[in-house]
């Protein structure tokens, strides 16, 4: 059974950082491209950033360009995305996804980020 499971959430002041970790069981860990995708209240899931199976190539939307980094321990089976510099309109649930070359498809459950003051 393949599970995905995030933690690191929490409510943050703007301008703080987080660092969001998602552990994976029941899978072949480093055969999967692994992402974080995250959903605001009224709005669609949107890519935030993902990590290839080596973890020597990633990708980050433009909306955490610059102030977000994503890694993966292939050893650990874990993922993780730290994002600073965070903003009111980074309130979202943040959710982990695996993607085998195969077209596999595995979501976590998610877990809720809350920026404000």
């Amino acid at each position: 059974q393949v599970q995905l499971v995030e933690s690191g959430g929490g409510l943050v002041q703007p301008g703080g950082s987080l660092r969001l970790s998602c552990v994976a069981s029941g899978l072949a860990f480093s055969s999967y491209v692994m992402s974080w995708y995250c959903q605001a209240p009224g709005k669609e899931r949107e890519l935030v950033a993902s990590i290839d199976p080596t973890g020597g190539s990633t990708y980050y939307n433009n909306f955490v360009k610059g102030r977000s980094s994503i890694s993966r321990d292939n050893a650990g089976n874990t993922m993780t995305l730290q994002i600073d510099a965070l903003k009111p309109e980074d309130t979202a649930v943040y959710y982990c996804k695996a993607t085998s070359f195969r077209g596999s498809t595995y979501w976590g459950r998610g877990t809720q980020v809350t920026v404000s003051s």
